[in-house]
This record gives C-alpha cells, sequence and structure tokens, in this order.
C-alpha cells in the first residue's frame, strides 16, 4: 500500500492545494472553489511552500543520522535545517521563528540557546511526519525525535507535544488504527506523558525563569494540547456542521490548533482523501499547514493508491518524495 509514501505525497499534496488560499478568509476560498475547497493541482509543478520542504529536510536528516540517537540526530538536522535556510528555493514566505531560529543555529551555538523559547509556531509540527513515518524506532526514541526537531527552532513546551502526537498519529494510522480509534488514544498518550521529560534528547532546554522542574515546564504542553483534542472530540460529535472549520477548532497558526484542525478535517471523512484535502485548504487560518497535516492523516492510514495516480508526476520536489518514501515503504 506504500503508506509512507501515501503520507508523504498526501502531506505536499495539502500543502500545495492550500498555498493559495492561506491568508484568504472563507468567503473568498468559497467564490473560487466552491465549499469543498480546491480539489485538482495546479501548475507545472505544482508547487509547495516550506511546509513541504521542511518536512524533506527532517526526513533526509533522519536517513542521514543512520542509528537514531541525540548525537547523530542533531548535527545532520541543524545542518539541513541551515541549508533550507539559504536556499533560493526559500522563497516561500517561510516562517519567521524558523529564520531566526537558523540564523542563530549558523554559529555553532547549543541549539537549546537558538531555539525560540517562546514560540509554539505551526512550525514545530507541520514537518515531523517522517518522524512517524519511519520504521524500526522505539517510541522513545520516536517521542524524542519528534521533540528535538521542533526544539531546534520552537521551544515552547506546547510545540514539543503537538510534534509528538502527530508522529504518533501518523505511526498509528500507518500501522492500521481504525481511525475512530485515533483521538481516544491521542488523548490517553497526553494523560500518560504529561510528567515525561526527554532529558536525554532536550537537554536543560526546560531551564527558564519561574520554571521549577522539567516536569513543569512539559506539563503545559500536554496540558494544551489535551484541551485541543477534547475540542476535536466535542466538534466530532456534533457532526459536520460544514463552513470553516477554523471557526471550529482553531486557526492553525499555533501548534496545538494545526493539530487539532488537521484532526477535525480528517476524521470527519476519513475515507475521502481528496475531501480532507479540499476541507483542509477550504480554511480561513493557516490553510496549507492545516491541509498538509490533514493529508499526512490521510496517506498514512490508506497509502499512496488513494491520490490521483497523475499527481504524483505534476507535484513539486517528487523526485525526493519517491526517494522518501520507497526507502521506509522496503523496510515496512
Amino acid at each position: 500500500m506504500k503508506k509512507a509514501s501515501g503520507s508523504l505525497f498526501g502531506l505536499a499534496y495539502g500543502d500545495s492545494l492550500g498555498k493559495p488560499t492561506e491568508f484568504q478568509d472563507y468567503e473568498t476560498i468559497v467564490a473560487a472553489y466552491g465549499p469543498g475547497g480546491p480539489r485538482e493541482l495546479t501548475g507545472d509543478p505544482a508547487l509547495v511552500t516550506d511546509d513541504t520542504q521542511m518536512m524533506l529536510a527532517v526526513g533526509e536528516a533522519l536517513v542521514a543520522a543512520g542509528p537514531l540517537t541525540p548525537a547523530s540526530f542533531e548535527p545532520v538536522l541543524r545542518q539541513a535545517f541551515l541549508d533550507w535556510a539559504i536556499s533560493p528555493d526559500n522563497n516561500r514566505a517561510p516562517g519567521m521563528t524558523c529564520l531566526r531560529a537558523c540564523g542563530d543555529l549558523a554559529d555553532g551555538r547549543p541549539w537549546q540557546r537558538a531555539s525560540q523559547i517562546h514560540s509554539k509556531g505551526c512550525g514545530a509540527n507541520m514537518r515531523v511526519t517522517p518522524v512517524g513515518l519511519m520504521p524500526g524506532l522505539t517510541d522513545a526514541q520516536r517521542a524524542g525525535a519528534a521533540q528535538l526537531q521542533a526544539g531546534l527552532t520552537h521551544g515552547h513546551a506546547t510545540g514539543l507535544a503537538a510534534s509528538e502526537l502527530t508522529a504518533f498519529a501518523v505511526r498509528w494510522l500507518s500501522d492500521g488504527l481504525p481511525p475512530p480509534d485515533l483521538l481516544p488514544r491521542l488523548r490517553a498518550h497526553c494523560a500518560d506523558q504529561r510528567r515525561v521529560y526527554h532529558e536525554d534528547w532536550l537537554g536543560d532546554l526546560w531551564q527558564r525563569p519561574a520554571v521549577a522542574s522539567p516536569e513543569e515546564f512539559i506539563s503545559e504542553g500536554w496540558d494544551e494540547n489535551a484541551a485541543a483534542l477534547d475540542r476535536v472530540a466535542d466538534a466530532l460529535r456534533r457532526g459536520d456542521a460544514g463552513g470553516d472549520p477554523c471557526l471550529v477548532t482553531g486557526a492553525g497558526w499555533i501548534a496545538e490548533e494545526a493539530l487539532a484542525t488537521a484532526l477535525y478535517c480528517y476524521l470527519l471523512t476519513p475515507d475521502e482523501p481528496v475531501t480532507v484535502l479540499g476541507r483542509g485548504a477550504a480554511s480561513s487560518g493557516d490553510s496549507d499547514s492545516i491541509a498538509c497535516l490533514a493529508g499526512g492523516f490521510a496517506g498514512a492510514a490508506l497509502g499512496l493508491g488513494a491520490w490521483p495516480a497523475a499527481w504524483q508526476e505534476r507535484i513539486e520536489y517528487a523526485d525526493r518524495l519517491h526517494a522518501l518514501g520507497d526507502v521506509w515503504d522496503q523496510r515496512r
């Protein structure tokens, strides 16, 4: 079923469909595309944003790191982010948090000193999907790597927790978890991990004024994500009211809202992947990030064959997406 490829391509497709609708209000989007949002890729190639670019940086760093440890992953990930920062293709309105952090990472300082510690922007989890897809990791490795890749730029505990939840959602769906079981399992994960700080991966990132312990630091992030997941559950119980999903679960500019709104868009119609993308892209908030996360979920569950076959050759970076997905699909 090529679930790794399905998730990576699904993320890129959502990113591309959401690219033109980001920063537009819902009424403008509906006037242009209808209430279902954009459903066809445009351009040849169909361009993506920094979301897909940074996702590829994370995925390729995972492969280059070899046996995954903090010591093997951090330097190659740092270099991948720095290469992205100076690339001529980095012209897709990248987030200022990522750019500021990369500027500080460039001088070789410890990454904890470069991290933008007060930011929980969605840049923390828009790029983490490869950590969920990589086979053969222990739960501790997956959690630590998900939080480390977030922390290099976004040091807020909520961004760390949202990244871990995104990675595990992708992993569980690709392993065959039924979509209706996803939200309860994520909610239970919040409770289980509430006071777990991965010091071997994060070091002293937690240390800041008025924070007494690493457990106090990380618990705030899990609590905010748990509340966001509860809003998704409430919305799903009410059924599909139509309209702008950002009015239901948040605009997606911050990590826990990007996760929540992507989950909402996905779980409403988990067997209709193109509908999922259109719903995510037809949103008044961070449309490309919402749609890319939702596409990653749908593709992880359904595999590459769920997407229109012609899209594979039209999406930007198709060669890199194929290369990365093939590595992991062959190891399943």
